[in-house]
């Protein structure tokens, strides 16, 4: 099943729950995640957010306290579409900027037609991505490191700004749709969760 972000103050019981769904999970810790695997067969691999790795004792509570987001760090979405920035201190939230860009969609069209359309395409794309990476600049000049998401070729695009050269990307990447307030919200919610892979045993 698709990963799934677990807010801290839910881990307790999302541990609980796979517990009494799968039975007692067997815990240890390994390549820097916490691994439970339950008497069914099923199994869970839970990661710290901002790809801080894990080496203390293989306990969920110990696991929870470990918790924390960095001094200065950001969130970059990047679709054609659209884009959404922000700066966070801790929990947090600094500056952000939404912005959507049009960009036409594809045609059917063939011949010296669509070639003068994939160019205004082109061009539609690259003044979003620039525009964008002027609000990065702007946003995340101060930041150590950064959450991203969206369109991932959109994403390199803009991180190819060279006042974005410092920019870390960390974390778990984020498939969100066209950046809207309510897409960032989630994201920056989601970036500081614990990231959990489960593998349910198939049936018997």
């Amino acid at each position: 099943m698709p990963d799934v972000f677990v807010p801290v103050a839910r881990w307790p019981r999302w541990v609980a729950n796979f517990a009494a769904s799968h039975g007692e999970p067997a815990l240890s810790v390994i390549d820097g995640a916490l691994v439970g695997e339950a008497p069914d067969g099923s199994h869970f691999s839970a990661h710290l957010p901002f790809s801080i790795g894990y080496d203390d004792l293989p306990d969920p509570a110990t696991f929870g306290t470990a918790v924390a987001p960095p001094g200065r760090w950001g969130v970059l979405l990047v679709r054609k579409g659209g884009f959404a920035v922000a700066s966070l201190a801790g929990p947090t939230l600094g500056e952000s900027k939404v912005g959507q860009r049009h960009v036409q969609g594809r045609t059917k069209a063939g011949g010296q037609s669509q070639q003068r359309f994939a160019r205004r395409r082109g061009n539609q794309a690259r003044a979003a991505y620039e525009a964008a990476a002027d609000h990065a600049a702007r946003i995340l000049g101060t930041v150590d490191v950064v959450v991203a998401g969206g369109d991932r070729t959109a994403v390199s695009e803009v991180l190819t700004d060279a006042r974005l050269g410092n920019v870390q990307v960390v974390g778990a990447w984020h498939a969100v749709p066209d950046p809207r307030r309510a897409v960032l919200d989630k994201v920056i919610a989601d970036a500081q969760a614990i990231q959990v892979e489960v593998e349910n045993a198939p049936p018997s």
